[in-house]
């Protein structure tokens, strides 16, 4: 197995949450962070990624801000529960909690994927907290469309069997998540699967697939329409669109939904780059962020 652990040196951490509002059970949530500036970059990963996945984040950035980078319960080095509240709503709630524990605040929110929707929800919640957007390939709204490589992950039976038993989705995703790079680094492969590695770790990867909306009626729909419906409050801040253009998950028609949510955010498209922006584009994405956290406030 390929020394994935050398490129992910950090000192972990843990925040034990409630399972839920109605019980005295706890479960623990994992983060790393690095850096002491007077601003901070929380780093919100989707499905089926983790902490690991902002490595460069924390390495390159944590010159110039307090860089922050959570694993969700059920992924990473958090807790994993087989019976859990695996929701939207509820991983929206965990990220809220931890910024007020750590007291983050000056937050520039740097979200990819599910992140996009957790971290956006979080900042809806506590809107004083946050200064700065930083938005890689994610939606913040209703799904569009759903691909029918995901549709597929959530046949019954089948896809639980597949996603969990087979590891197919986080395995896949190394390589379909890519179009600069023909394939990834061994270690980095290694790393990004490294927490997924039996059918128990996997819950969270497949809970996560069917919490994909498709009715109106359904919970995850009503509360991504009001993250849409919020995001006006943040049309001010400095802001910034990083978008991988062969995206096939989330396509560029989602780019340009969340243009029109935030108009003023700066926008950089990248022509070559695939879903796993921060694998084949860190140098940009910290060029952006590096920027976005020099703008001034108005």
């Amino acid at each position: 197995m390929p020394d994935w652990k050398a490129l992910y040196p950090f000192e972990s951490q843990f925040l034990e949450i409630p399972r839920s509002e109605t019980t005295a059970d706890w479960v623990k949530l994992h983060f790393v962070q690095k850096g002491d500036g007077e601003q901070t970059v929380l780093c919100v990963h989707g499905n089926p990624t983790w902490s690991f996945y902002y490595r460069e984040i924390l390495n390159q950035v944590s010159d110039v801000a307090r860089v922050v980078a959570v694993d969700h319960v059920g992924c990473g080095l958090s807790q994993k529960p087989q019976r859990y509240n695996y929701t939207l709503e509820q991983h929206i709630g965990n990220l809220a909690r931890l910024i007020e524990q750590l007291d983050l605040r000056r937050i520039t929110l740097l979200v990819h994927d599910w992140g996009g929707a957790i971290g956006l929800g979080a900042a809806l919640k506590l809107p004083t907290r946050i200064e700065r957007l930083v938005i890689l390939n994610t939606a913040a709204f209703p799904p569009p469309y759903i691909p029918w490589r995901i549709s597929a992950c959530r046949w019954p039976w089948v896809g639980e069997a597949s996603v969990r038993g087979l590891n197919l989705f986080a395995k896949a995703a190394l390589s379909m998540t890519l179009n600069r790079l023909d394939r990834l680094k061994p270690e980095v492969a290694a790393g990004l699967i490294a927490p997924y590695h039996n059918w128990e770790s996997r819950v969270a990867i497949a809970r996560f697939v069917q919490d994909i909306p498709t009715r109106k009626s359904d919970a995850t729909w009503q509360i991504l329409s009001r993250i849409e419906e919020g995001l006006a409050i943040f049309k001010n801040r400095p802001a910034r669109l990083v978008w991988g253009m062969k995206d096939w998950c989330f396509r560029p028609e989602c780019l340009d939904r969340l243009e029109k949510l935030l108009p003023q955010a700066k926008v950089r498209r990248l022509d070559d780059v695939g879903h796993y922006v921060m694998e084949e584009a860190a140098a940009e994405v910290i060029e952006e962020l590096r920027s976005c956290l020099a703008e001034p406030i108005s």
